[in-house]
């Protein structure tokens, strides 16, 4: 069965795959590494989206090939009906205005030469926004937007904290009034105290400007909190995908459930068995046949081994890549 979601969604991705050519040895032949597998998801318009898994497991590859910043080796990405593959240069040019990134790392996605305005004031100039009057006023505005004080246009990445850096990141995404934004592990890189800040911040510009997120993050508990739907990925393909709400209370994969098991809980009394994983992540070199997570279940059978389980919907828009899907006991002392 394919694991195709079809239906008329804001932003869609069908079947992307993403494989690398990696030279292990000098003169020998380039080896195909795949990062992503066969993912497709929909989003809805104006819902955030989030997207979680180990560090490594292909999420940030996974947005960058569904903006087409790098290319896809196989599948396509649709905005609003529109497969981005299928644009030409400058109709793709055009529909980037709609479509932006918040980085992981505020420090390393600023040029430290450039003030603070100058580093906002790129998109409006790449994309023909007014004179340099009409772009300094909008440079002020959405100074305001993210809680920077105006008068800190005229310094330099170095001299502002890393929630202010991380903030001006976000100002520069804004620049161009996009409709879809991509956070990938955008608080990740911030103390927990200004993590708390910045998702506010994110969600209130989500209200305020009507914007759809895809957010991306390896903290479940950050997913959960700010997220409509959950998407898990692991080892480039995903395994479990529902509402927040249906995730959380009924998890069927088992890869899942090692991650909610993990999560810390606020009350002491309450005991938790953590379902520990046995090995390590494959290689990408030598993935396993069959099920991707086979060799790290505790639940693996023979078909487990020799067949890869499909990605389909168990009910109520909750879908798994599990073959005992549904029939896994993984909700007790979650």
């Amino acid at each position: 069965m394919s694991n195709t979601i079809i239906d008329n969604s804001f932003f869609r991705l069908e079947n992307l795959t993403k494989v690398f050519y990696i030279n292990t040895n000098k003169g020998l032949k380039s080896t195909p590494v795949t990062a992503v597998k066969n993912v497709s998801f929909n989003i809805k318009r104006g819902e955030i989206f989030g997207l979680v898994g180990e560090s490594g497991c292909g999420k940030s590859t996974l947005a960058k090939i569904a903006l087409r910043l790098i290319e896809a080796s196989s599948g396509a990405a649709y905005y609003e009906g529109r497969d981005l593959y299928q644009m030409k240069y400058r109709e793709l040019v055009a529909v980037r205005r709609d479509l932006q990134v918040v980085f992981q790392d505020p420090y390393d996605s600023l040029n430290p030469r450039l003030s603070l305005e100058e580093l906002v004031a790129e998109p409006l100039k790449i994309h023909k926004y007014g004179n340099k009057a009409k772009r300094r006023d909008r440079i002020a505005e959405l100074f305001q937007n993210v809680g920077l004080p105006t008068q800190l246009m005229t310094r330099y990445p170095h001299q502002l904290s890393g929630g202010q850096r991380q903030r001006l990141c976000i100002a520069r995404s804004l620049a161009v009034s996009p409709r879809f934004l991509v956070c990938d592990e955008a608080v990740s890189a911030l103390d927990v105290s200004i993590q708390a800040q910045i998702l506010n911040l994110l969600l209130d510009l989500k209200e305020s400007f009507g914007l759809t997120y895809l957010f991306i993050s390896h903290n479940l508990s950050v997913v959960k909190f700010v997220s409509d739907r959950i998407g898990v990925m692991y080892f480039g393909r995903l395994v479990e995908l529902a509402e927040t709400k249906t995730l959380f209370s009924g998890v069927l994969h088992p890869y899942t459930h090692a991650l909610l098991s993990a999560l810390p809980v606020p009350d002491p009394d309450k005991k938790r068995k953590q379902a520990l994983l046995k090995g390590g992540v494959p290689s990408l070199f030598d993935p396993p046949s069959g099920c991707i997570f086979h060799n790290r279940c505790p639940y693996k059978k023979e078909v487990c081994m020799n067949e890869e389980p499909p990605f389909i919907d168990m009910g109520n828009q909750h879908y798994a890549a599990c073959h005992f899907a549904g029939e896994l006991d993984l909700n007790n002392n979650l």
